[in-house]
């Protein structure tokens, strides 16, 4: 989850052209988009956006996402504590990362995440020290149920790769809304992560982004919205949905070169790769 809010200046931005092969959202929180979820699934799908992850940032949000993928075949769960929650909790964090373990447990509940640290936010040091003992917790958890990893990075690269490299990272890292330079993609790419792109691609000031996606292998990437933040170009400071991930998806293709049946194919396996099928069907063991 970002803190680039999703303003309503003009409302909804319009329904892009569809895609010519579906494609999920691999990270959005519809909790906080609001309205009808199921609802905005739909309009997802008619767009070639045919599938998503809900994504938990806390006990409540997570027990939603789990229940969400629970009802809606096209949705899967992650469940987790965002690194800005759990300085927050104080004495009730050991409590609520034992919440999140037991959710970790649900067959639809495909990652632990979105977890990781945000100096930009917490920027006091005992407060960076909780959000590190959290991560520490969430990736263990990740590599004791063989689940993916989702990771939330906010001004803190070197210290992320500290953390995972470590702790040994699970078999599956998902970097959420990558943020790094081109260097940062490299070191990420060789450690065989995945990089999850959104709507900041697009932005005009993202040169270095968009750098990065380049050099990223096309095995590795991932398209997410992290809706309602983040909203393309150009409809920035509209609200986000994932109706929008084609508008982020044209751009990558743009950026790498590549057809866009091509990338779209691409994007779909690495999600299912990632967080396994959203259909009826056994999780990949990894």
């Amino acid at each position: 989850m970002a803190t680039d809010g999703p303003g309503r200046r003009d409302g909804p931005p319009p329904a892009p052209p569809p895609l010519p092969v579906p494609v999920p959202d691999s990270h959005t929180h519809l909790d906080i988009v609001g309205g009808d979820p199921a609802a905005a699934v739909a309009a997802a799908a008619a767009v070639g956006v045919d599938r998503v992850v809900q994504i938990g940032c806390d006990v409540a949000s997570s027990r939603w996402a789990a229940q969400l993928a629970g009802d809606n075949p096209a949705v899967l769960a992650t469940v987790a504590l965002h690194p800005n929650e759990a300085p927050r909790l104080g004495t009730g964090l050991d409590e609520a990362l034992r919440a999140v373990e037991a959710l970790a447990r649900e067959p639809r509940v495909r990652a632990l995440g979105e977890t990781g640290l945000d100096t930009f936010r917490t920027p006091d040091p005992a407060g960076q020290a909780v959000q590190e003992h959290s991560f520490r917790a969430h990736v263990a958890m990740a590599k004791a149920s063989g689940k993916a990893l989702v990771v939330h990075d906010r001004d803190a690269h070197a210290a992320i790769l500290r953390v995972l490299d470590d702790e040994g990272a699970p078999a599956t890292v998902v970097m959420h809304c990558f943020s790094g330079d081109e260097e940062f993609a490299r070191q990420c790419v060789r450690r065989g992560y995945l990089l999850s792109f959104s709507g900041t691609v697009t932005f005009a000031s993202a040169a270095g982004l968009r750098a990065a996606a380049a050099v990223t292998p096309r095995e590795q990437l991932l398209v997410e919205t992290d809706a309602p933040f983040l909203t393309p170009t150009p409809y920035r400071g509209r609200p986000n949905a994932p109706y929008l991930i084609p508008v982020t998806v044209r751009a990558l293709a743009q950026i790498t070169g590549t057809g866009l049946d091509e990338l779209c194919e691409t994007l779909s396996a690495n999600a299912e790769r990632a967080f396994g099928p959203w259909w009826a069907g056994p999780v990949p063991v990894r």
